[in-house]
């Protein structure tokens, strides 16, 4: 018999995320499974992402097109891929067809967006794709993400206007050093509550993706469904040197 092979460092990792998560959900009166751990793999190769998929890991996520579309046909097909951050209509065909597993979009910013999605949806035939409607809750220019105050009727459109689109709920990414953090997630609370008001939703109905490496657990103490982890599972990310 040949000794078990050493766990590799992304499966200790993600393994102590999962108990963090667990601790951070007791504290706020929920359970594990109620929180979905997004195992974000930017700049990483398949063979690191194999590595958790193999550990019993199905959730993953990039923030790029060209990324996703590469890697995504080289994984296992019952992976559930999240697209995070800004997705450019002219992407949408591209995303949609070379990743049948796609299970979330998670962040429509604006109605042209809902509307291409719609339509690529229905074009291809696949089930209705889950979205995430992205809220700018810090307020920066660099950010994409809607206006708080516009998040109402971007979800109206998507809801009633997108019938091969899926609301699910609602997405924000805070500030890189993480000093915004509870403001941000306060923003997103407060705009789920409006959403569920004028949609007559229950808020158990409407997801908040908010909190990544530096945050998750603050995250989900506020209320968070859905955390995006990458650098703290698969550790910093590796970019190419310029020449």
């Amino acid at each position: 018999m040949a000794a078990p092979a050493v766990e590799g460092a992304a499966v200790t990792a993600l393994r102590a995320v999962l108990h963090r998560v667990r601790r951070a959900a007791e504290r706020s009166g929920r359970s594990a499974g109620d929180v979905r751990v997004v195992a974000v793999g930017k700049t990483k190769p398949v063979s690191l992402i194999n590595q958790v998929y193999d550990a019993g890991h199905r959730c993953f996520g990039e923030n790029y097109v060209q990324e996703i579309v590469e890697k995504a046909p080289q994984l296992p097909e019952d992976i559930a891929w999240h697209f995070i951050g800004h997705l450019q209509s002219n992407k949408v065909k591209t995303l949609l067809t070379a990743v049948p597993n796609l299970d979330m979009v998670e962040g429509v910013d604006n109605e042209k967006l809902a509307d291409h999605l719609d339509r690529a949806v229905s074009n291809i035939g696949r089930q209705p794709l889950k979205v995430l409607v992205q809220v700018n809750t810090s307020g920066e220019a660099s950010k994409s993400g809607i206006n708080p105050s516009d998040c109402v009727d971007l979800v109206k459109h998507v809801k009633l206007g997108c019938p091969n689109l899926e609301f699910s709920g609602l997405m924000t990414i805070g500030m890189p050093d993480y000093t915004s953090t509870p403001e941000n997630f306060k923003t997103l609370l407060d705009c789920r509550a409006k959403v569920c008001e004028v949609l007559g939703m229950a808020e158990s109905q409407c997801e908040l993706s908010m909190g990544m490496s530096g945050d998750f657990e603050q995250a989900i103490e506020i209320g968070s469904t859905n955390v995006r982890i990458g650098s703290t599972i698969f550790g910093p990310r590796e970019y190419p040197k310029k020449k």
